[in-house]
């Protein structure tokens, strides 16, 4: 029996903004940042897990996890992972804190944070790597770790079983596929807003030495500037390769449609978060004016209900998930689900602090135990601060190298956090 004796949460911020790490069309000056919790134990593990944010309003997030930490202190590690989707919901449906979402904001960031050490915690008694522990999962042991409550119009948990068990024979051929060739990823660290157009192109080149055919840039400023930087990056990459691009929620919807007729000669293959993440509509008229141009999303959706209602109405051609934005693992496990009923493709949201960390992690579980697909399928990967991380995602020839370590890859170095903590680390003093 293991015991949660005690939560900590760090404000851990990185000075990305001094070189234009991340930029774009709305964060101009992100320091990549996290609400960093640590669930210590009366045995061996503690539990890592974090909550990405770009800087101010981080100590905010760190103010929800601590008011939801009666919810795990005391409580036994088995008690809650044995009925991991009752306890979702009771902590994402707290009598008081709920009023403050339900289920969206700094509260249901703060939720992810601490889902996610429990997740990390689990792995690291079971000794697998989070991947690993949902794919061992029988098929009513991972449809047990989500909360059904509103998704059951699009799918239920029955139809969910069914789905894992018609995986279920192929999963040993895909995980040695996976430990053999890695899983299919995009760099976006090429195409930052702020980036001068020379460092793009010096970018560029060495992203294809290393083996990638996949980038990301970043659009939204003005439409001739977009379309100059669309052009470097084609001119650098060839035809051969996929680009995408990102608008970061900057158009509305008819201004999205325009824009696009100035990038439709750069042989774009997504254009990702056209405008506001919560309209679904908007999403749905952009995919139908911009093809066969794809729209992608997910990055800033609240919940698994608006991602119901995103693929319900044929609204996006590939589902972002992200680690941290949604209450944790089990709300992402819900989405892998409801985008494989609708067959649309999970590539997920990476960048910042540790979310390439977490993502290789769930685009493992999507293709070895959910989708069994790769099909239009490509993950986040940007350059950026792995080194801070005890086991760091990895790539090579464009692909992450499957994560083989116990845990959910999240734990930082101890000089790492002391460094980055904000405001008296040794980063900030210097700054």
């Amino acid at each position: 029996m293991t015991r949660i004796a005690n939560l900590r949460v760090l404000d851990i911020r990185a000075p990305t903004s001094r070189g234009l790490h991340g930029s774009d069309a709305v964060h101009g000056d992100p320091d990549y940042s996290a609400a960093y919790v640590i669930l210590e134990t009366d045995a061996a593990h503690a539990g890592h897990g974090i909550t990405f944010t770009i800087g101010r309003g981080t100590e905010v997030v760190c103010a929800a996890v601590e008011a939801l930490a009666f919810h795990v202190v005391g409580r036994d590690v088995a008690e809650i992972t044995s009925d991991f989707g009752a306890f979702h919901r009771r902590l994402t449906n707290d009598s008081q804190l709920r009023w403050l979402g339900p289920e969206k904001g700094v509260i249901h960031l703060a939720t992810a944070a601490i889902v996610n050490a429990l997740w990390d915690l689990w792995a690291k008694s079971a000794g697998k790597p989070v991947w690993k522990l949902v794919c061992d999962l029988e098929p009513e042991e991972l449809a047990a770790a989500v909360d059904w409550r509103y998704l059951t119009d699009a799918l239920t948990r029955e139809e969910a079983i069914e789905m894992l068990r018609a995986k279920a024979p192929g999963r040993s051929a895909r995980e040695a596929e996976m430990r053999r060739d890695g899983y299919p990823a995009y760099i976006t660290s090429a195409g930052w807003l702020g980036y001068p157009e020379e460092q793009v192109r010096r970018l560029c080149r060495e992203a294809r030495a290393a083996g990638w055919t996949r980038f990301k840039t970043k659009v939204g400023i003005d439409p001739a500037s977009d379309a100059r930087r669309c052009a470097v990056m084609r001119e650098e990459i060839g035809d051969g390769c996929d680009l995408m691009a990102d608008a970061n929620q900057v158009w509305d919807v008819p201004q999205a449609i325009a824009w696009m007729k100035h990038l439709e000669p750069y042989g774009l293959r997504w254009i990702e978060e056209p405008t506001s993440p919560d309209d679904v509509v908007g999403h749905a008229a952009i995919r139908r004016a911009v093809g066969p141009i794809g729209v992608a999303t997910g990055e800033h959706c609240a919940n698994k209900v608006l991602f119901k209602q995103l693929l319900q109405m044929q609204a996006i051609d590939y589902c972002q998930v992200d680690a941290c934005r949604l209450g944790g693992l089990n709300e992402v496990l819900a989405v892998l689900l409801l985008a494989a009923r609708y067959d649309v493709p999970v590539c997920p949201h990476a960048g910042g602090l540790g979310l390439c960390e977490y993502v290789q992690h769930i685009s493992m579980i999507d293709y070895v135990a959910v989708s069994g697909s790769l099909d239009g399928r490509c993950t986040e990967f940007a350059d950026h601060l792995h080194e801070h991380f005890v086991h760091p995602a990895r790539v090579r020839d464009g692909r992450y190298v499957v994560p083989e370590a116990p845990g959910y890859s999240i734990e930082m170095h101890p000089e790492s956090l002391e460094a980055l903590a904000f405001p008296n680390g040794s980063e900030w003093r210097r700054a």
